[in-house]
């Protein structure tokens, strides 16, 4: 008999082994369990935030701006009006080198040490904006230039934009006033008044003049467009749009040919002056502040404040027309004073808000 053979005990082996099947078959039965619980969790008790999530990746929120008022005469003279330009901007967070960035764009567009000192200084403002205008008004032929490079340039981007021109140029300009880059107490402002989401198609507002007291009025309502957008980030189709709402037109009793004769008759005389119709109380004509022109008027404006007197052939001149709440226009006093300051506004100019928008033409 051979003591070197093992008897082997089948029974105690088919024990072992079943056990083993049974614990290895529990651990995928609990994890299929663990998976179907996660599915359920995703699909079912967590489905309304991660479809937010799919469309908010697949679908992109654009805001449309509004078409600003017209600022008219009372003989439908335009006083101020829009156009459209192209704006070459640059998204800071989103490039590397911005400085080798504008230098490789000033290749192809040309960029003026003012266009750059102006980027700087709104870059270091730190708006919340998406974007920083580095060029404006671009013709055709820059942006088709552009266009063809646009791969080289991540974060750069060409977007139509609406400016506002005013063909008189520096007549009635302490009247219309003019519109400016939000600032930040502007910002502030706009937060708490409860209206910054209007603003998020354009970074402008009325600074002075009518363009500031009727900001409201002239501004009009956001639109918005719902972009379908490819794993690519390109737009595939519209769909969805929330037009935007016209701003009023202004409708002024001033008479802008009047406005010019007086203006002209004064020349750099120091003096006041406003005509008034007896019948309405409306102001005709006023004149006493020193104009700028509005084709750049922070600029001017800065440089008519804080000038000296002594340095300007003639004192920068502020003239505050005061009316009582009335019916009638009862009393109007006027004053003068040498001293730079903010212009005042009455309500004695404007005759009408009107929705409907003129023609949009451009007047060179």
């Amino acid at each position: 008999m051979n003591r070197n053979v093992e008897l082997r005990d089948h029974q105690r082996e088919l024990y072992y082994f079943q056990l083993r099947l049974a614990i290895v078959g529990s651990a995928v039965l609990f994890a299929f369990f663990v998976l179907l619980v996660r599915f359920f969790y995703v699909q079912v008790v967590q489905h309304d935030y991660y479809h937010t999530l799919a469309e908010q990746n697949r679908i992109f929120i654009v805001p449309v701006v509004p078409n600003r008022g017209l600022i008219l005469d009372r003989n439908g003279v335009v006083l101020a009006h829009n156009f459209a330009a192209y704006t070459l901007e640059i998204t800071p967070t989103l490039v590397d080198d911005l400085e080798q960035t504008i230098t490789d764009l000033a290749t192809l567009v040309e960029i003026t040490p003012k266009d750059h000192k102006r980027f700087q200084k709104l870059l270091e403002e730190g708006h919340d904006f998406a974007s920083i205008p580095i060029r404006t008004r671009l013709n055709d032929v820059e942006v088709a230039r552009f266009a063809v490079n646009n791969y080289r340039f991540p974060g750069v981007e060409i977007n139509a934009r609406l400016f506002r021109h005013y063909p008189n140029g520096e007549i009635a300009s302490h009247v219309v006033g003019y519109i400016g880059r939000l600032s930040d107490k502007d910002v502030d402002d706009l937060r708490d008044q409860g209206t910054a989401a209007n603003y998020s198609a354009s970074d402008y507002i009325g600074k002075v003049g009518l363009e500031q007291r009727y900001e409201k009025e002239l501004r009009g309502v956001t639109g918005y467009e719902h972009i379908e957008t490819d794993a690519n980030g390109k737009s595939v189709r519209t769909l969805r749009s929330i037009l935007p709402v016209s701003g009023n037109n202004l409708t002024l009793a001033l008479d802008a040919k009047l406005q010019q004769v007086a203006e002209q008759a004064f020349g750099e005389h120091r003096g006041s002056l406003v005509a008034i119709e007896p019948s309405t109380g409306g102001v005709l004509a006023l004149v006493g502040w020193a104009a700028w022109t509005l084709s750049q008027p922070p600029a001017a404006m800065r440089s008519a404040r804080l000038a000296p007197a002594s340095e300007t052939r003639v004192a920068p001149v502020c003239l505050a027309t005061w009316c009582a709440v009335s019916p009638r226009l009862s009393v109007i006093s006027a004053f003068l004073s040498t001293r730079p300051c903010a212009s005042y506004v009455v309500g004695v100019y404007v005759t009408s808000l009107s929705r409907l928008q003129a023609p949009q033409k451009t007047f060179e």
